[in-house]
């Protein structure tokens, strides 16, 4: 019974099946247990906090600061879409008529656009909080 592949190396075969196998499955486990535990975390504590504020006599709602509307958040979204897709076009350019790999002409022009974009709705947002 000593062929080639001999018990010690199926066992081996096995072991290498299993650690595969485990992997795979831990990593999502530890994932999601660890994002429950962190929402656990921040839920429980923001209850004992309300619960001792309550046995104190104050009212939690007294610390609650008034909702504030989001007046530019459109213009934000609207001006960095805008700008990563003028950026995909940009960077197709650079990829065709230069000698910049295709990859890094996307990644670069996306991103340096779109944040220009962010730049842009900035500048107009403080521009109009300060003209209102």
């Amino acid at each position: 019974m000593n062929s080639e592949y001999g018990v010690k190396d199926a066992t081996n075969h096995v072991s290498l099946i299993l650690t595969d196998m485990t992997e795979d499955i831990l990593i999502p486990l530890i994932v999601f247990s660890a994002l429950f535990g962190i929402i656990f975390v921040f839920v429980s504590a923001r209850n004992r906090e309300r619960m001792a504020m309550i046995e104190k006599g104050v009212s939690p709602k007294d610390f609650l600061s008034p909702a504030k509307t989001n007046t530019h958040g459109v213009l934000k979204w609207a001006l960095l879409l805008v700008g990563l897709g003028f950026g995909l076009f940009i960077g197709s350019l650079l990829a065709t008529y230069t000698t910049i790999q295709e990859e890094p002409a996307y990644f670069a022009s996306a991103l340096f656009f779109g944040g220009l974009g962010l730049f842009g709705a900035y500048m107009i947002a403080k521009r109009s909080d300060v003209e209102a």
